[in-house]
């Protein structure tokens, strides 16, 4: 039996964020068709994990919609593997990759990025250093496809923080900031962004196909591997 994909969010209050997880889990849906998808939350929206994961029969690859590491990854995500369902193979969290700084790209230029623009790689933040250096990278991986400097910012944990960066860069010869936002969906630090004070903010990463390719990228990659737990450590190829 081929295995069924759980996707496991880490939940919010924005019904346009539910919306748009959704979306995203149809689209992964799409990309291969027959094969079982479920979305499912470890905190506040529903259908939780917890209850998702006894509900599906059969083996299971569990995909964290998690751009880095951190707390959810590394204690939410094991409690609720080991107590539900201890059997599910976990895969590693989504970022950083090259996908996801070609839709970052892609954003940025439908909100009418400038080439005189300082640019901030916008994320939720953790307090975990591993987790501010995934972000980090795909900060780094999104300057080098852009040919400019990328500053990563923090909407919560992390430093710099985002008013931090956006001061230090409003001192600068820059015409505008343009954030792009590296949360995938509407909701709390989406709006944070947005109310930043910058030039622009692109639109979450939301229900691209890059998006889901990913997500089947790190499926596939957790089943060649095995793994039952999440890792620790993990190259952005």
């Amino acid at each position: 039996m081929t295995p069924a994909l759980v996707l496991a969010a880490h939940g919010t209050r924005s019904s346009a964020g539910e919306e748009t997880l959704s979306a995203l889990a149809e689209t992964v849906r799409r990309a291969r068709p027959g094969q079982r998808v479920e979305l499912s939350y470890l905190e506040i929206s529903s259908p939780l994990l917890s209850d998702v994961l006894p509900a599906v029969p059969g083996p299971v690859v569990v995909v964290p919609l998690l751009l880095a590491g951190g707390y959810h990854v590394h204690i939410d995500l094991p409690e609720v593997i080991a107590e539900h369902r201890p059997d599910a193979v976990v895969a590693g969290w989504l970022g950083p990759h090259r996908l996801l700084t070609s839709v970052l790209a892609r954003k940025l230029a439908r909100a009418g990025l400038r080439a005189t623009d300082a640019v901030v790689l916008g994320a939720a933040g953790s307090s975990d250093p591993a987790a501010l250096a995934d972000v980090r990278a795909a900060a780094h991986q999104l300057a080098v496809r852009l040919a400019r400097p990328v500053t990563a910012a923090f909407a919560s944990a992390g430093s710099p923080s985002l008013e931090e960066a956006m001061e230090r860069l409003g001192s600068t010869p820059a015409a505008r900031v343009a954030i792009a936002s590296y949360v995938l969906a509407p909701g709390f630090f989406h709006d944070r962004l947005a109310a930043a004070g910058a030039g622009l903010v692109s639109e979450p990463l939301g229900a691209d196909p890059d998006v889901a390719a990913l997500i089947w990228h790190r499926y596939d990659e957790a089943l060649r591997g095995r793994r039952t737990v999440p890792q620790t450590a993990r190259a952005s190829s």
